[in-house]
């Protein structure tokens, strides 16, 4: 469905939920019910007045150990669950996110399953006050909803027990990493990555195939109009989203494959690679929606007053992708938690083992790392990895002296912010491609990889003559210059942009 589907959140969230937080014996229970959709599931996490702030939720999930069963509440009107999708009409079971209570303790955030409609009549059960939130800018086939709960009683077996229990007395059994809990949105974000590159794919299709086809202006009286992907400004618009595409879908592949390779980890024992997966997913969820929003929008108003319509599909789409910057975490917040993440590996650089995805750190700061520059997509591949560094190091360091200056740690977060991995990985993969690929394809592929890195280094263009300043002392140019400068931007058949000493020629 175009415009989203009401089962959406019933397989890529409540299904992955069972999975990842379900014991074998709930799996074997929940899931052949919910593959055949005899239930209909959603997850309930977000509420009216707390979205991103998930220890702060209000909802609570009491256990009585005189029936064993838990006794679901939303105490505040804010505490009612709020935006999850196939709530509204479709949904007769939800995941509801609740804070546990057991012997008079809180043990914070936990799973459980509850049922929200009747299976043969679907009408609502005792307690339960459920309903459709009204229209949104997109996804108006999803039935995004609100859920209020008074009293239900569940039983103690529909709590999701994988990594934290309670057990029949009430004694609670605390998971060996309260961060397992996240592991359903972890799956969800892998997935959005992958998402956002089907709706770029998909805006940018349209618009390549109008602009084939539509025609506007005479570039030479008497002769006929020209196609509009003729200029040079459509291609600058469609090229680089056509590029991104690539570059991000080879990003959410890479992503997965951490994903999967975490799982098989997780199934050993072992959490080594949870702050890595958590921080790459934050990170890419947060970036990739962000560009191939603002891409869709470029795609959308190439394509004139047809991309204003809605059988161009194109508004539909941005709906859509727009939506995923804000839903499973608002793409700020991302950042900072992917920032907090990079600060500790900062702060321990030279004590711990580095992952994959952060290595460039540690090898940015040897000597003869970018010492001179080249043309090509490995130096600037360099550059901005040197970028990545020097803004970390610069944000810790502001980091530290706000807190040694009697500043709390929190406030110096909230004060600090920090800004390399799609541009590897795609330049990676396709370089693996083209061992087996045609001329032509080789040929191509080189000219999207470029591109979409040539682009990055005019958008981070300040940031890369700032390390050239003080990492490169090697150029043929006149020594009183302490930077190169941008001289002139000229078309002769191809785009050059010349940055005296350096020139960076983009796509013909």
């Amino acid at each position: 469905m175009r415009d989203g589907s009401p089962l959406g959140v019933h397989y890529i969230m409540f299904m992955p939920a069972i999975l990842s937080l379900g014991t074998s014996e709930q799996q074997h229970y929940w899931l052949p019910r919910a593959w055949s959709c005899n239930i209909i599931g959603a997850y309930a996490q977000t509420e009216l007045g707390h979205g991103t702030f998930i220890r702060g939720l209000e909802a609570t999930a009491t256990y009585d150990p005189t029936t064993q069963e838990f006794v679901l509440n939303t105490p505040t009107l804010t505490s009612y669950k709020w935006w999850p999708g196939g709530l509204g009409h479709t949904a007769n079971y939800c995941i509801v996110i609740a804070q546990l209570y057991t012997k008079g303790k809180c043990h914070g955030v936990h799973s459980f399953i509850v049922q929200v409609r009747d299976e043969e009549t679907h009408h609502p059960l005792s307690g339960i006050k459920v309903g459709d939130i009204g229209s949104k800018l997109g996804l108006n086939s999803v039935d995004n909803g609100y859920l209020g709960l008074d009293n239900v009683r569940i039983p103690r077996s529909h709590m999701l027990m994988k990594h934290a229990q309670v057990l029949e007395d009430g004694t609670y059994v605390k998971s060996k990493n309260s961060k397992l809990n996240y592991g359903a949105m972890m799956f969800v974000r892998t997935v959005i990555v992958r998402d956002t590159a089907n709706f770029l794919s998909r805006a940018v299709t349209i618009a390549v195939r109008f602009s084939a086809v539509r025609r506007q202006c005479q570039l030479k009286s008497g002769e006929p109009e020209c196609q509009i992907l003729d200029y040079f400004t459509q291609q600058h618009k469609l090229f680089i989203a056509i590029a991104t595409c690539h570059a991000i879908r080879i990003s959410a592949n890479k992503l997965w494959e951490t994903y999967n390779a975490f799982n098989e980890e997780l199934e050993a024992g072992s959490l080594e690679k949870l702050p890595e997966l958590h921080a790459l997913a934050c990170c890419l969820k947060a970036v990739c929606t962000s560009d191939s929003t603002t891409l869709i929008e470029r795609c959308r108003l190439a394509c004139g007053g047809h991309g204003y319509m809605l059988s161009s599909n194109l508004p539909l789409t941005y709906g859509q992708a727009t939506a995923a910057c804000t839903y499973e975490g608002d793409n700020t917040v991302l950042l900072l938690q992917t920032a907090r993440f990079l600060a500790k590996t900062w702060q321990s650089l030279d004590a711990v083992k580095l992952t994959p995805t952060v290595a460039y750190l540690r090898n940015t700061r040897e000597s003869g790392f970018l010492n001179k520059w080249e043309n090509t997509i490995e130096c600037i591949i360099r550059g901005m990895q040197v970028v990545a560094m020097r803004k970390i190091q610069t944000s810790v360091e502001m980091l530290e002296r706000r807190v040694l200056s009697g500043i709390p740690m929190e406030d110096a977060w909230n004060m600090t912010s920090l800004q390399v991995i799609i541009l590897s990985s795609f330049y990676e993969n396709l370089n693996r491609v083209q061992t087996t690929s045609s001329p032509e394809l080789k040929r191509v592929l080189n000219q999207l990889v470029e591109l979409y890195t040539v682009y990055w280094a005019l958008e981070k263009l300040g940031d890369l003559l700032q390390i050239l300043r003080s990492t490169i002392g090697a150029y043929d140019g006149p020594r009183q210059q302490n930077l190169p400068h941008i001289s002139k931007t000229f078309y002769d058949g191809e785009i050059i942009i010349c940055i005296k000493p350096l020139s960076v020629t983009c796509l013909r």
